[in-house]
């Protein structure tokens, strides 16, 4: 892969951001990871050598690697110049893109690694740019053999692998999964950077414009197996939980859908039905989250209001986004866990008439979601596109992260490192 012209297996581009220091922080753990047989020459890139080398800095300092600074590359580029996110690409295998919010900052990186042969990874949780990307680029990538993979964080490789884990631990078939994503935080609560705030204003502002691409789009349903799932109430309560739950409104619903069109055009695997919810405890968080969604569905609505929203995140969020992002404690004490119920049928049984007559709940668990987790899928997904070639797709293209990993050992790799996948319970009904 490394070569006089292409010297880095990996570049952080947006190294300097609040979550691509974070990013760097994780590449430079695996970069002395005690399993690794061979070096991982990498590099950080972003518009101030200064910034950049001060991210470097920090990381030394937090990980006792005092040479740090002088093992990494530094490449000066800027979205707003073509042709040095050429430069940056002619010189990377994998890029690994931390510079949001992606629908405006997206497509200038895809464009500038698929010309020049590098493959790029992002952590966007923003269907309408996740959906264009692949729509547009897809056919581009293929022809050079790369691979442009998105939504590689928290958003949303727990989902998509796994509901290909469930389905691969369920003996028989899979045929819907609901999801709930719990958030655990410490006495000093919880805390998300503005910069995943402004990416949901904008694309809840912008929502005619995915209805209008998934109508340009054209694709044919896939086949509904056994019962349809039914919708829950946008406030219900989960039994086995104890707790009451909201719809989910990130991507993983538009990833995991995507990734299980693939595997059944392509793999003819049955396709999966699935929906995702957020548990948020007892009946004062209900009430609390309702205002929250009320106001920012209301002013998302208008210009004024996007722009009130964006420069108050922590009053309209209710203190849950703000400008300066979680604190080191904060990050410390929150974990997550991603609780999936699945039904299906066994092997000698039809879907066709019958009531599903198998049920599985698997878990992913993990450390904090945004700044902890993130890091850790991204950098792993950029792994596995570097050591499990034989494994992915045959061609490059746009690849939602189940449709590229689901043959790779990407799952065995976030087992290592922190995002841990289970079986809870299997059992006929």
């Amino acid at each position: 892969m490394v070569t006089a012209e292409r010297p880095f297996h990996l570049v952080v581009f947006g190294a300097s951001g609040f979550t691509g220091q974070f990013v760097t922080e994780e590449v430079a753990r695996e970069q002395v990871d005690p399993e690794r047989s061979s070096p991982l020459p990498w590099a950080v890139a972003g518009r101030s050598r200064e910034k950049l080398q001060r991210v470097l800095e920090r990381a030394a300092l937090k990980l006792g690697r005092p040479t740090l600074s002088s093992e990494v590359g530094i490449i000066i580029c800027d979205i707003a110049n073509p042709a040095s996110l050429e430069e940056m690409a002619k010189q990377a295998a994998v890029v690994l893109n931390c510079v949001g919010p992606y629908r405006f900052y997206g497509e200038p990186v895809i464009k500038a690694c698929i010309e020049n042969g590098a493959s790029c990874i992002d952590i966007s949780g923003e269907p309408q740019f996740l959906e264009l990307m692949q729509w547009k680029y897809h056919e581009k990538a293929a022809e050079k053999g790369v691979y442009i993979i998105g939504s590689s964080g928290f958003d949303s490789i727990p989902a998509d692998l796994g509901v290909i884990y469930t389905r691969n631990k369920m003996n028989g078939t899979l045929t819907a999964v609901e999801s709930f994503i719990t958030i655990h935080s410490g006495p000093e609560g919880l805390s998300i950077h503005d910069g995943t705030w402004k990416s949901a204003v904008y694309g809840f502002g912008d929502q005619s414009s995915l209805k209008k691409l998934r109508n340009a789009s054209n694709l044919k349903p896939v086949p509904l197996v056994g019962p349809k799932l039914k919708r829950r109430w946008p406030i219900s309560y989960c039994r086995e939980l104890k707790s009451y739950s909201i719809p989910f409104m990130g991507s993983d619903v538009s990833v995991v859908r995507r990734t299980q069109r693939y595997l059944y055009e392509n793999f003819e695997e049955s396709p999966v039905q699935y929906a995702a919810y957020v548990a948020v405890g007892g009946i004062t968080s209900v009430i609390k989250l309702m205002f929250a969604g009320l106001f920012f569905l209301f002013f998302v609505r208008f210009g004024i209001g996007r722009q009130l929203l964006i420069k108050f995140p922590w009053f309209f969020s209710f203190g849950y986004f703000s400008k300066q992002g979680p604190t080191q404690k904060q990050l410390d004490a929150a974990s997550f866990t991603l609780t999936f119920f699945g039904q299906g049928y066994g092997q000698d049984i039809g879907a066709d008439k019958n009531k599903p007559n198998l049920k599985i709940c698997t878990q992913v668990k993990g450390p904090e979601a945004g700044y902890v987790a993130t890091p850790i899928a991204m950098v792993q997904a950029a792994m596995t596109l570097l050591n499990d070639a034989s494994d992915l797709p045959k061609a490059g293209g746009g690849f939602t992260p189940g449709a590229a990993f689901s043959k790779t050992k990407l799952i065995d790799r976030l087992n290592k490192h922190g995002i841990e996948f289970s079986v809870i319970s299997s059992s006929e009904v």
